[in-house]
């Protein structure tokens, strides 16, 4: 902070003295002026009359110096004064033409004035002293000498006062900062950074970071709760195919209770399987690292190569599968991603549509965006469960009775995050539209 205050004050200090220079040399030039302005007057009397007229011209002006600060002086060669309002050439003031500066002593009083004064030698010999007194201009001069001595002075101490202020000001926020950030790191996530409310710098830097904390938190809570639930779910398929196989080798008659209980561990070792391979892709999908060997995709024409892959599904179903798509729709991203999030897609409308109705995948150009939508007629998600249903193993309580993980929507998700896209679940009256808008390019 030194350092800073010593560089406030020296730039006033310049910035005063440049100032001051500045004025008292505009006031030399005046009073130079003046002196000289009055100085060709009388000349031009002493061309026109001598002087005589000179010295009368002299006469007119002579008044009380001290009131007017003019000074006249006409002497002849030897000194002896022939007018003016002086009483005698200057002591130790040489006689030579040009520009000379001294002080005079006041009338009745001890006290000296300053002054300037243009002396000129005249044809005659006589000499003729034209002046003014400086008093006034030096009394200014030294005014505005004692107001920037001030000025300094107090800028000085403002500068030390607020830079104290302000350090303080700024060391106690840091330490508040740095006490809730001990406070995250033990534990307490739902701490957050204070922010003053004045709009500053530090209050952006807490902003941020706040706004990354609630990320981090959100994510922490989102695995926290995927791996619980992944405990839970493959908990029960693993224990079921231990007693059935364990049930089997204590009631083998050579029957075929093993060939039985063998074909039902290997769907519940498929559902494990699946579920693993849902949870992959989920955390591969919350990851940027894929994007680092992004490719250019044609979601237009990847939109067809899944539809004309799920169509017999469709059928099988009773189902009719139309794709509806622009020419060229280019996106930068990971195809294996994007193909498993239309995958998804497309086997929820197929699982949940109950039968019958139809499925349309649409994909436009929309603004800059690329608008990937697939919509069916089943019986869709009410409001209040659409945000549920994104979180990884929340599933509706009728779709019990329906096989699955509850990790569709939940790899969409991530899927829509990794492409810097948003995802919206909506009303197709009847059924459920899924759009997701990613940005063009």
């Amino acid at each position: 902070m030194a350092f800073y205050v010593a560089l406030v004050a020296i730039t006033v200090t310049l910035l005063l003295a440049a100032i001051y220079l500045l004025t008292a040399r505009a006031l030399d030039r005046d009073v130079s002026a003046v002196i000289d302005a009055e100085a060709e007057g009388l000349l031009e009397r002493y061309e026109t009359g001598g002087s005589l007229l000179l010295a009368d011209s002299l006469a007119l002006r002579r008044t009380d110096w001290t009131r007017t600060g003019a000074v006249y002086l006409l002497v002849d060669a030897d000194l002896v004064p022939q007018a003016g309002n002086l009483a005698g050439w200057p002591k130790h003031l040489a006689v030579a033409s040009g520009w000379a500066q001294f002080t005079v002593l006041e009338p009745n009083s001890t006290q000296r004035h300053p002054v300037r004064a243009r002396i000129v030698r005249l044809a005659d010999g006589n000499v003729l002293l034209v002046g003014t007194d400086l008093t006034q201009h030096l009394r200014l001069l030294r005014v505005q000498r004692l107001a920037a001595i001030w000025t300094v002075l107090l800028t000085t101490v403002l500068v030390v006062a607020l830079g104290l202020w302000y350090a303080r000001r700024n060391r106690d926020r840091v330490r508040s900062a740095a006490a809730s950030c001990e406070r995250i790191m033990s534990g307490d996530f739902a701490e957050r950074l204070p922010v003053a409310g004045v709009n500053d710098e530090f209050d952006a830097l807490a902003q941020a970071v706040n706004q990354m904390l609630v990320r981090i938190e959100t994510q922490t809570r989102l695995l926290r709760t995927t791996f619980d639930s992944a405990a839970h779910d493959l908990r029960t398929p693993l224990y079921r195919m231990r007693v059935r196989l364990e049930e089997a080798l204590l009631h083998d008659q050579g029957g075929g209770a093993i060939v039985g209980a063998i074909h039902a561990s290997l769907k519940d070792v498929d559902h494990v399987q699946r579920t693993l391979s849902s949870l992959l892709q989920i955390a591969r999908a919350d990851g940027d690292a894929v994007l680092s060997a992004a490719e250019a995709v044609d979601l237009g024409q990847l939109s067809r190569e899944m539809v004309e892959l799920y169509l017999p599904d469709a059928e099988a179903q009773g189902m009719t599968l139309r794709c509806e798509v622009d020419v060229e729709l280019p996106l930068r991203g990971s195809r294996q991603l994007l193909a498993q999030l239309l995958a998804n897609l497309i086997e929820n409308a197929i699982k949940y549509g109950h039968g019958g109705g139809e499925i349309v995948i649409t994909a436009r150009a929309d603004n800059g965006n690329i608008v990937l939508s697939v919509a069916d007629r089943g019986q869709g998600i009410p409001p209040g469960e659409r945000e549920r249903v994104l979180r990884p193993f929340e599933r509706l309580h009728r779709h019990d009775d329906i096989g699955g993980s509850g990790l569709g929507l939940s790899v969409v998700a991530a899927i829509v995050r990794l492409h810097r896209g948003t995802l919206a679940l909506e009303d197709n009256h009847p059924g459920l539209l899924v759009r997701c808008v990613f940005p063009g390019g």
